[in-house]
């Protein structure tokens, strides 16, 4: 009897089906000097204690990031085990910050079924929280993501494409905060968030080349089973013929690269929205700019606001007066990334 997990399939996925995933995760200070390590994050909240305490937090929290990939690596297993590539991320809310010593656990819904027009498979939404050890959702967000069938030959059923929306939820500001406190100088910039104009791009200027040890370490840090990532022969057979580099490592270099711009947008409110444009390889060197969508009042809060950005990531090529899309909107083969996200600014 076969004891070893294959992973699932397109056709095994059903609409309604919770999945709780297994091997919960104790954050430690490891992680928080890997994630260093491996993307260079500069953002004084989570890299001092006494600047966080100064704002009402207990202590210095993980980077926003660390807690996405790590409750997105508990689902690899269970969703995109057998993926042909992630697709996509709306409505991705950060709800709790978590420190080193936290527990987390994570749990998926499957809310959208699509099979592609060859056959070969298909397109699955879930819908994901993590949650810690008190229970407290700290994350939740939907993906979509393009996974093989076993057997190209088995019908797939009627497809059901979930409505999602354009931005995320209500914005969360974590409770007994006081954005007042900022020390602007300690932080990196003078920035407030009445600095930035809607409209207003900002080229973050340096670019970070992936090396080929970094996203295989990126990829065994979040438990990320996926096989694109780390085995060559699988690859070999593959449309690219190369090991593809996680998503998520991607999100995570384009946001350390925003600091030049951003250093006061040191918490991530939500993720609005986000696509993988084109794949990346070990070698590729990525840049990233921004651009203010909006900037959103708080309600009740005369300290903090919200600004809305699109950050933009290429590869090999940097992006000063770069036309990422064509005049059909389709983007151009270096952009890699194309996030919507959220994020909290002192005022």
């Amino acid at each position: 009897m076969q004891k070893t997990n294959a992973g699932n399939f397109f056709e095994d996925f059903t609409l309604g089906h919770i999945i709780h995933h297994a091997t919960p995760r104790t954050v430690t200070a490891g992680d928080v000097a890997l994630y260093q390590a491996l993307y260079g994050p500069r953002f004084a909240i989570q890299s001092s204690d006494e600047f966080a305490r100064a704002l009402g937090f207990e202590r210095a929290p993980v980077d926003d990031l660390t807690a996405f990939h790590i409750v997105f690596g508990k689902t690899v297993p269970d969703i995109s085990l057998n993926a042909i590539a992630n697709l996509g991320y709306a409505d991705c809310r950060f709800l709790a910050r978590v420190y080193p010593g936290d527990t987390l656990t994570a749990r998926s819904e499957v809310i959208g079924l699509r099979e592609t027009s060859s056959g070969k498979g298909g397109v699955v939404w879930v819908k994901t929280v993590g949650i810690n050890q008190r229970a407290e959702t700290v994350v939740s967000y939907v993906r979509w993501v393009m996974v093989r069938k076993r057997d190209a030959a088995i019908p797939a059923r009627g497809p059901s494409v979930p409505n999602l929306p354009e931005v995320a939820g209500e914005i969360h500001v974590p409770d007994g905060l006081d954005f007042s406190r900022w020390d602007f100088d300690l932080a990196g910039s003078p920035h407030r968030w009445g600095a930035y104009r809607a409209g207003e791009r900002i080229d973050h200027v340096d670019g970070i080349t992936i090396e080929e040890a970094e996203h295989m370490m990126a990829t065994r840090l979040w438990q990320n089973t996926a096989r694109v990532h780390f085995d060559q022969h699988a690859a070999e057979k593959g449309r690219f013929r190369r090991r593809l580099i996680y998503g998520g490592h991607i999100i995570s270099l384009a946001r350390a690269l925003g600091f030049n711009g951003f250093a006061n947008a040191g918490l991530i409110a939500a993720i609005n929205g986000g696509s993988h444009a084109n794949p990346t390889f070990a070698g590729d060197t990525i840049y990233a700019w921004s651009e203010v969508l909006d900037r959103i009042e708080i309600p009740g809060r005369a300290d903090v606001g919200a600004l809305r950005l699109r950050t933009v990531a290429a590869k090999d090529h940097p992006c000063a007066d770069f036309p990422w899309k064509d005049s059909e909107g389709k983007y151009d083969p270096a952009v890699v990334l194309d996030l919507d996200y959220t994020v909290l600014v002192p005022r």
